[in-house]
């Protein structure tokens, strides 16, 4: 995926400023998909150069005048194609997983275990967040349909491999701290 197809998704939901589309980054879609405030400027111009997007100048009072980004038929067209392709399968890529595989072979078990605790914190904090926004945004998903559902689907997926993240990484620190052989800890 690139980055101009989660914008073009945001903008479709919503039109809206770079800035605002940044903050959506932060708050929903960052998520999913992060992307600096520097890079969402840059691809905003590439898109409206590729006709994707459109640019609207509206003037704020007591501020500089902004640009207010709209997807054109063009951008409309495009994510369809991209909507239609098909995607990679999630992969296990992930450095954590390369130090727990060498961890006994570099002698530094301890240190690799107290990586796996503080991914652990992260990943825990990161499923608070989608509990709350799950628990403020759709206090009944049984009855979501549309955009709706479809956005409540994608938290329920972030919810869903976090949980399944901790329960892993539990698992590791189980393991680890009862393996008897290798440093003493």
């Amino acid at each position: 995926m690139s980055l101009e197809h989660a914008i073009l998704v945001s903008l479709t939901e919503r039109a809206g400023s770079g800035y605002e589309l940044a903050r959506r980054f932060d708050k929903s879609i960052g998520f999913f998909w992060a992307a600096t405030h520097q890079q969402i400027y840059r691809v905003l111009g590439r898109m409206t150069e590729a006709g994707w997007i459109v640019a609207e100048e509206v003037a704020q009072q007591g501020r500089p005048d902004k640009k207010v980004y709209t997807v054109s038929p063009a951008g409309r067209d495009e994510l369809a194609r991209w909507l239609a392709e098909p995607v990679d399968p999630p992969s296990f890529r992930d450095a954590l997983g390369v130090k727990l595989r060498g961890a006994e072979l570099g002698g530094d078990v301890d240190s690799v275990l107290k990586e796996v605790e503080r991914h652990r914190g992260l990943h825990a904090e990161r499923l608070a967040v989608y509990r709350a926004i799950e628990h403020r945004d759709f206090p009944a998903p049984d009855g979501l349909t549309g955009q709706q559902l479809h956005q409540y689907l994608v938290l329920r997926g972030g919810v869903l491999a976090e949980q399944s993240f901790l329960q892993w990484c539990d698992e590791v620190i189980q393991a680890i701290s009862q393996d008897t052989r290798g440093t003493s800890r």
